[in-house]
């Protein structure tokens, strides 16, 4: 917002070529607001703005750039500059853009670090994609539990300017096994000679670096933490992951889900920058099987083709039911997906979950096959409407029908999430289209086969 109210102001320096005031500005903004300011101006006056900045602040700056945004930063720059800012950025920020970029490219960028910086980066790549180990970064500050407060402080004091944070410090033994994790409250207000090992205890979380990134974010969710230790196989700490970087997890993840529940693959990019045929392909593959899932409500409709000549008056109803049962269907699965991305569930609570869906199933659909009913029934009454001869047999089966298809969509949209887990696949693809195909062609079935019974005799 700071950036967009002074942009004329910004402009106007650097048409006049007022590098000193500028430089002077951007010192005293956050990272952030500078950021925001510079993707709205043209990508030549973005990299003079880049030039103007000390490296540390353009480094910081170009973080908080989208991945798009950055590799035409990196185009447009120098190559000193490129260099400065690659070696300046935090380990995980950077991985995560060498992650966006061809492999290619990412290898050219690689050999522009520095020899610590290029084992870090290199390190950090050879973990699995969509790993902890992707988004830890190896900066923190690591103590002995025979340290006293004083020489904790120090030791702060001395290196940790370049840690992620200095919100935890992390207590390791000869070996770098992790043994605590301690706020830092925790050295201020202790007396300086106490020692580190009076008073941890033990209990902290950690992440395994082949940890998945949703396990990850469970477990910030769980300890309530900024910042969560890493370790390897033999428990030694090789890095910490921050809640900033949770942030983006969070995020890809809602938007990952979202996505899937609208009935298509997730994109992966960005909408404004996917290409066309790629977001078209991505989106056609759901639509064909939803489609040819459709089709088979046509094929059940043949089969009841005489009934329907018999009581045309059934045909009415069919809009009205089946989007009933997909409406119900759609509800649950949601729930459910959700319930499951937030670790509220486990395929162990598939029948707590049942027992649940089918009360609500069954209440929904007795709510809305009451109102089914008397809608029916009154619109006979007011003339609105001539249902024939046995309008209240009419109306008891749409009402009948209304309870049956909404409670099988209720429960076949619960437990289609726990099917997809146990098959090992993502629970977001039973995705709400897929449901509702899925109960048009069983919500047929339901609603024929019980005017069969209910007006056997009669209309039928």
């Amino acid at each position: 917002m700071v950036g967009k109210i002074l942009q004329p102001e910004i402009r106007s320096l650097i048409d006049e070529r007022n590098f000193g005031a500028l430089r002077q500005i951007f010192q005293e903004w956050p990272p952030a607001d500078v950021a925001e300011l510079i993707v709205d101006l043209p990508e030549d006056e973005q990299v003079i703005i880049f030039r103007l900045l000390p490296n540390a602040l353009a480094a910081d700056v170009f973080e908080y750039l989208d991945a798009e945004a950055q590799q035409k930063m990196l185009r447009a720059m120098a190559h000193e500059q490129v260099v400065a800012i690659l070696n300046e950025m935090s380990p995980d920020d950077r991985t995560a853009l060498l992650e966006e970029m061809p492999s290619a490219a990412a290898r050219q960028l690689i050999k522009l670090l520095t020899p610590d910086e290029r084992h870090i980066a290199q390190a950090l790549l050879g973990y699995p994609e969509g790993s902890v180990g992707r988004l830890m970064t190896p900066d923190f500050i690591a103590v002995h539990d025979d340290w006293t407060v004083k020489e904790v402080l120090d030791h702060v004091r001395e290196f940790g300017q370049d840690t992620e944070t200095l919100n935890v410090i992390y207590v390791v033994d000869e070996r770098g096994k992790l043994i605590d994790d301690l706020r830092m409250r925790e050295f201020l207000l202790r007396p300086l000679e106490a020692k580190v090992s009076d008073f941890r205890d033990r209990a902290f979380g950690a992440l395994k670096v082949n940890d998945s990134q949703g396990e990850a974010l469970n477990a910030f969710r769980k300890y309530d933490r900024v910042a969560l230790p890493v370790v390897d196989s033999n428990d030694v700490l090789v890095g910490i992951v921050t809640s900033d970087d949770m942030l983006d997890v969070a995020e890809e993840e809602a938007t990952e889900d979202i996505q899937k529940l609208g009935g298509m693959e997730a994109l992966d990019e960005p909408y404004t920058t996917i290409p066309l045929m790629r977001m078209v392909k991505k989106r056609a593959t759901w639509l064909i099987i939803l489609f040819l899932g459709e089709m088979l409500t046509a094929t059940a409709m043949q089969g009841y083709n005489g009934e329907i000549e018999k009581a045309a008056i059934l045909a009415m109803f069919l809009p009205l039911i089946i989007s009933s049962g997909g409406n119900s269907g759609s509800q649950a699965t949601t729930l459910v997906i959700r319930a499951m991305a937030l670790g509220e569930l486990r395929l162990g609570d598939w029948f707590r979950v049942v027992r649940k869906e089918l009360l609500s199933g069954l209440s929904l659909g007795l709510i809305l096959g009451t109102i089914g009913f008397f809608r029916i029934s009154l619109w006979q009454y007011l003339h609105i409407f001539d249902y024939g001869k046995y309008h209240w047999l009419v109306a008891f089966t749409v009402g009948v029908a209304l309870v049956g298809v909404v409670l099988w969509g209720t429960i076949s949209g619960a437990m289609l999430p726990f099917l997809l887990r146990c098959c090992r696949l993502d629970p977001a693809t039973s995705s709400a289209p897929f449901v509702a195909t899925l109960v048009d062609v069983t919500g047929l079935i339901i609603y024929f086969n019980v005017a069969l019974f209910i007006l056997r005799g009669t209309l039928l």
